[in-house]
């Protein structure tokens, strides 16, 4: 008897052993299986044993209350697949749509990204050939139409990415000058106001300030300079494309004074030092001058200078430059030279612009305009004017960046180079490339927008406190006198008092 009690609790031990992977012990669980079939009590119970253990185990597993809640309408992917299915229906406009779709000078994006893709440069074809429907979608839907449409680029922000499309319109078409922000009206000066105010302000007016700002460099006009394309961006395909400002050169001198990654908002502000003078759009927009002027570069002899610019050509104007029918590449080696690539976009001054604009001329109309009888006013200093590299220079001409040649180049294939295509990396904007292939050449970037740096970025120290008035001999700041020598100064004058005092007595007694 002792042996059999023995026997049933060390098999009831080893069914009491845990199980490593679940966590439970086969005597409970055939205990739960035996009691769910005596509560329900089911037909064949031999047959359906193996079902009521699978159920058991479910039940542990699953809790009884489902924390999961149901989302209050559609998630953000399917609104996005929402807003992307437009992209692939096709326009109701019958012929006359398919005409237009002809005459429009749109570029095959695919076979672009095909050929970057050989590189290892680009996006995933997914997104590209999704980005390729909405630069569809921008040039036949935007009004006023658009003469031409092509990718720029893409530049990743921490919140949201940009899309950005460079578009031009057709010649007095489309770019109306934007209208300049007027006054506050607080600030404008009411003249009945002023005869109000009677003699008193006359008689007891505030100092003015002799200070005067410096004088506002004005924007190029459109078609011009910095802005001679347009540039549209949204965050995603099938988004609504948005319209960058064009730049001023106040907002490209202090883009390049801070450093700062954008968020995908074009409303947020642009939170540096110095202050920036606009929201993210002009920021963006400022960085996409930036980066155009200085890494959109084309093969040596795909571009050239007009006829009527090489006999009238100044020697710091940009000149006008137009496709050269006879260019060709006979080696696609010799694309691995810096020498043989140029660029083809003009160069941002430090002023902010592409052309010298003089800011003495104006300050010398209006002195000419002022008073002629008011000596103490000084005319402005001649200034020198800004010159920089010339339309076409080459790239071998390019500072280096940090001991580095500022441009990488290499072949798509090393083992089959025939087939092959030549492409060309900035080491001075990371993300920025180039690609020639045949008679053709195409730019893209993809990046942050930030220039490259070796060193961390310090950002520019405030200037130096103003003096608060001119100091010299008259104005001096002394220190305040002791009591021992107050009361000195104070004896010294009463003996002299009494000096002069009893030399004028005997004068009065002779008379």
């Amino acid at each position: 008897m002792a042996e059999l009690e023995a026997q049933i609790h060390a098999a009831k031990a080893f069914l009491l052993q845990t199980s490593s992977d679940s966590k439970s012990n086969l005597y409970d669980h055939l205990s739960e299986c035996l009691s769910r079939i005596l509560d329900e009590r089911p037909k064949n119970v031999l047959d359906i044993f193996e079902q009521v253990s699978e159920s058991v185990k479910k039940d542990r597993i699953q809790p009884k209350s489902d924390t999961l809640q149901d989302q209050d309408g559609p998630s953000e992917r399917v609104n996005v697949c929402n807003k992307q299915k437009v992209l692939f229906q096709k326009s109701d406009k019958g012929d006359e749509g398919d005409e237009e779709e002809v005459t429009i000078p749109f570029p095959n994006l695919m076979d672009i990204a095909k050929q970057f893709e050989q590189g290892g440069i680009g996006l995933r074809k997914e997104e590209m050939y999704r980005i390729f429907l909405a630069l569809k979608q921008l040039s036949q839907g935007h009004e006023p139409k658009l003469a031409s449409v092509k990718f720029w680029g893409k530049m990743f922000g921490t919140e949201a990415d940009y899309i950005i499309a460079e578009a031009e319109f057709p010649e007095g078409e489309g770019e109306e000058p934007e209208e300049e922000g007027n006054a506050p009206e607080g600030d404008v000066p009411n003249p009945d106001d002023a005869g109000e105010q009677g003699s008193e302000e006359e008689k007891d007016e505030p100092p003015k300030s002799q200070w005067k700002p410096p004088p506002v460099i004005p924007k190029e006009e459109p078609k011009t300079g910095a802005n001679k394309k347009t540039y549209f961006v949204c965050n995603q395909p099938g988004d609504p494309w948005v319209k960058l400002p064009h730049v001023t050169p106040a907002q490209i001198c202090h883009a390049r004074q801070i450093r700062k990654f954008c968020t995908g908002k074009l409303d947020a502000p642009v939170v540096s030092y110095p202050p920036f003078p606009g929201k993210e759009e002009n920021y963006l927009r400022a960085q996409i001058a930036r980066i155009t002027a200085t890494t959109h570069i084309s093969p040596t002899g795909y571009f050239q200078f007009e006829e009527a610019e090489e006999e009238d050509g100044e020697g710091g104007a940009p000149g006008v430059i137009e496709v050269n029918p006879e260019f060709e590449i006979t080696k696609i080696t010799d694309l691995l030279e810096l020498s043989n690539w140029a660029h083809h976009t003009t160069y941002i001054l430090p002023q902010g612009r592409t052309t010298w604009y003089n800011p003495v001329q104006k300050a010398e109309d209006e002195f000419e305009d002022g008073e002629e009888g008011d000596d103490e006013k000084e005319q402005p200093e001649e200034l020198e004017p800004e010159t920089g590299p010339q339309l076409l220079t080459s790239v071998a001409e390019d500072a280096k960046v940090d001991n580095l040649p500022p441009w990488s180049t290499r072949l798509t294939s090393a083992i089959v180079p025939q087939y092959a295509l030549a492409a060309i990396s900035s080491n001075l904007w990371p993300g920025a490339h180039a690609i020639a292939y045949g008679k053709k050449f195409e730019n893209l970037y993809i990046g942050w927008g930030l220039k490259y740096s070796s060193t961390p970025f310090n950002p520019s120290l405030p200037p130096p406190i103003q003096e608060e008035f001119p100091t010299g001999a008259d104005i001096t700041e002394a220190t305040d006198p002791t009591v021992e020598q107050e009361a000195a100064v104070k004896a010294a004058q009463e003996e002299a008092e009494a000096t002069q005092a009893e030399e004028e007595e005997p004068e009065e007694e002779e008379d």
